[in-house]
């Protein structure tokens, strides 16, 4: 066991999958919370997709984390109480790849079985 304490940096760059869930509303529809957590990433100049289940942002750590944070606060201000958020991270220290290279290289190997 290691009794080095860890360092406080972050990752210098992630991608991060996210995906906020309201909770304590009856409504059954959140398409204005989520136009507005929309219009947070799209501004903050991040790259980014929105898909059917949630968001994919790629960054640097810290912007990425923040942009989380503040999407939660868009949405409390829009009158949600309680806000559960699913978060998938990758970070890489071998090389830089985008997810478009990535599932491209995925892509290149399918065409092989062909």
């Amino acid at each position: 066991m290691s009794t080095t304490a860890p360092t406080s940096d972050t990752p210098s760059y992630c991608i991060a999958d996210f995906s906020l869930i309201p909770i304590g509303s009856s409504a059954s529809s959140f398409a204005h919370e989520i136009a507005g957590v929309q219009r947070l990433v799209r501004e903050s100049g991040l790259k980014n997709e929105m898909h059917a289940t949630g968001t994919r942002v790629e960054g640097p750590w810290d912007l990425v984390m923040r942009l989380i944070g503040t999407a939660h606060t868009c949405v409390h201000h829009s009158g949600i109480p309680r806000i559960q958020t699913d978060v998938r991270m990758l970070t890489r220290t071998d090389k830089d790849e985008s997810v478009e290279e990535g599932m491209q290289e995925v892509e290149k190997i399918l065409a092989a079985d062909v």
